[in-house]
């Protein structure tokens, strides 16, 4: 039953995210944001170098073999796809569309919904396009954890081939941990993992450094000369190579998506002051190695470590995939919290993590179902080597979604011409499509997965959004206008009886009618003395002065009695309607008689009918979601001996 602002419209030049103090941070805030960020938001990308060129070199009968053409055509490809992809797209350009603060292809698709486009199927179609986006992000956070962990996990076996039997049960004590901590939050995860982070960074570069000083001859693969004349010599082996080239930049969606939870300055600052520098020296400092000894293809990450070293850094690893697997945690999380508020989602419990960031939240129905999926890809495919050939279809399809939207935005929202807008997309598209492309091969060999979980995700969103759209035109037909129905009331002849007393009813719509006492008057032909509708409304700033909680409207006919209540509350404030009332009581001048109030709630009972719009099992998917919704009457804190559940029906 609460209602939203509008989201206000801003450019992409604003200073500042909505929803947040325009105060400047200062310094001892924004690194601890910073570091923060570190600890969740790169996780993903930062343990990319555990796996994806050993993927690329892998001993498979489509392997690239390691030569000194194909290093230096790899590397050049891995060093233009981070710095394309990541630097350009995402950091620079894509983190600038915001939705209030909220990065993630949500926010995106938030910001389409506020413009009306001139053709009422491109919108559609392009909003359908990107909540199947958001269906393949989910997938890709159920397969980052897996492969994650089972890459550092797996670190032991270059120490000791002997421990091979442990991988498996050791990742899944990891993962068990690290799902279980979520609910306290990803600022407190992030201070806690953000030196880790700093630490593992670090590593990363200084061990390709030192590779790179012995060899320097490898940073000659920054031309692009290298990686065109690997594509062009290599034909269909360079093409599959593609898709795993592609792994170096997986957590580039979840890096937007976790934008709400500490800004686009932080994130900023952290990718372009240790994350990049970091990365590209370690995949070259891999490339090195190969080159010097192509045996390192088996690990080239732990390889490239000392002797003596490698047992501490599998330690360092694991905590590093963790941190991988909080990013896109968190981000399915950022992601679910937007799908809920704009209408895709049922109201899900949502719990607010931070007292002063609106997009640090925990979500415990994703939290574990992302774990079962989790588990079960552990145990389905035993190693990191299997699940990279179900990893990137997912990814590579979400980079290709988001494009199409951003410019989108960038037309039909921020006003740049036509042909800016067309330009930038083919550039970025032609990247996009081609990853895409050459991940389609690994569809057979598990691809299948993420594209599964997306067209679950994708029914279910799709599903609540049509069904929510038809309940919501007849209900508020049902319910008629609010002001009509006063007229209404005062028009009757003989006026209707005043019971004595307080009844308050909750209605989410402010303009409408609440069912429950719509129906009161028209069946029992009797209103209470004092009547209060209340309707709320939740700001995006995390608390809303006592002075400016509640509006008072008299509907046109001063103290009669009837007033309509709008009640404003920060995303931090508890929803507690009785402590809102004794507040509009003061300021009424104590008209409210709160203690001995009765409160009215409208349930609707949905009635399945042969109306079109909806198939049949869409419809009983729909009325299935809505009985699992949290429970009104503990999220308004309303006193259950005082609470009258009043039901409706209403057609679906």
């Amino acid at each position: 039953m609460t209602a939203s602002k509008p989201a206000p419209e801003h450019t992409p030049d604003d200073g500042h995210a909505h929803g947040r103090p325009a105060t400047a941070v200062h310094a001892g805030g924004a690194a601890a944001l910073t570091l923060g960020a570190l600890g969740v938001v790169f996780g993903d990308i930062g343990t990319s170098p555990l796996y994806a060129l050993q993927s690329v070199f892998s001993a498979d009968h489509h392997a690239v073999q390691p030569t000194h053409t194909t290093v230096y055509g790899v590397i050049s490809l891995v060093f233009w796809t981070i710095t394309i992809i990541v630097s350009i797209k995402y950091v620079t350009l894509i983190m600038r569309a915001d939705n209030e603060g909220e990065g993630g292809i949500m926010a995106l698709i938030a910001r389409i919904q506020s413009v009306n486009l001139q053709r009422r199927w491109a919108q559609v179609t392009l909003i359908m396009l990107g909540i199947f986006g958001a269906s393949l992000f989910y997938g890709d956070g159920m397969i980052t954890p897996a492969i994650s962990v089972l890459s550092a996990v797996e670190g032991v076996e270059v120490v000791s081939p002997s421990f091979h039997e442990w991988v498996v049960p050791v990742t899944l004590a990891i993962l068990t941990v690290l799902f279980s901590i979520q609910r306290f939050g990803t600022g407190a995860v992030g201070r806690l993992f953000g030196p880790v982070m700093g630490i593992w960074f670090t590593l990363l570069a200084v061990t390709g450094l030192v590779e790179v000083v012995q060899h320097p001859g490898i940073l000659r693969a920054v031309s692009p000369s290298y990686a065109i004349a690997f594509l062009g010599e290599h034909g269909s082996t360079a093409f599959i190579a593609l898709g795993s080239v592609v792994l170096t930049v997986t957590g580039a969606e979840a890096l937007y998506a976790d934008m709400g939870h500490f800004g686009r300055p932080p994130i900023r600052r952290a990718w372009f002051g240790l994350v990049f520098p970091a990365l590209l020296l370690q995949y070259m400092g891999q490339g090195a190695l190969i080159l010097r000894d192509p045996k390192a293809i088996e690990n080239p990450f732990f390889l490239l470590m000392p002797h003596w070293s490698r047992i501490p850094v599998v330690v360092l690893a694991t905590f590093a995939t963790v941190i991988a697997s909080q990013a896109v945690i968190s981000g399915a999380f950022s992601v679910t919290r937007q799908a809920i508020s704009l209408g895709f989602l049922p109201r899900l419990t949502i719990r607010h993590t931070s007292r002063s960031e609106i997009g640090q939240v925990y979500a415990p129905a994703v939290n574990w179902g992302i774990f079962v999926a989790v588990v079960a890809l552990v145990l389905g495919f035993q190693s990191s080597q299997h699940l990279a050939s179900a990893y990137g279809i997912a990814v590579t399809g979400t980079l290709a979604i988001d494009t199409i939207l951003f410019f989108v935005v960038v037309h039909v929202v921020w006003r740049r011409p036509l042909r800016t807008a067309v330009a930038g997309a083919a550039v970025f598209l032609l990247v996009d499509l081609t990853y895409f492309t050459a991940n389609l091969p690994k569809v057979v060999h598990g691809g299948w997965f993420p594209l599964l979980i997306a067209a679950i995700i994708f029914t279910v969103l799709t599903t609540w959004q049509k069904g929510r759209q038809i309940l919501t035109a007849n209900r508020t037909e049902e319910e008629g206008p609010l002001r009509g129905f006063i007229d209404e009331v005062h028009a009757v002849d003989p006026p209707v009886f005043r019971a004595p007393g307080t009844a308050v009813f909750l209605n989410a719509n402010i303009d409408t009618t609440p069912l429950a006492l719509r129906a009161n008057f028209e069946h029992n032909r009797v209103m209470h003395e004092n009547v209060v509708i209340v309707s709320v409304v939740v700001d995006r700033v995390p608390h809303v002065r006592e002075v400016e909680r509640v509006t008072v409207d008299e509907l046109g006919y001063g103290d009669d009695g009837i007033v309509h209540l709008t009640a404003h509350h920060g995303f931090q404030d508890d929803v507690d309607i009785p402590r809102t009332l004794r507040r509009a009581s003061k300021q009424m001048e104590g008209s409210i008689d709160v203690n001995g109030a009765s409160f009215f709630i409208s349930r609707m009972t949905i009635v399945m009918t042969g109306a079109p719009g909806m198939a049949r099992w869409r419809k009983k998917l729909f009325m299935a979601m809505s009985r699992n919704t949290s429970n009104p009457v503990a999220y308004f804190g309303l006193p259950d001996d005082r609470t009258v559940v009043m039901g409706s029906h209403v057609e679906l």
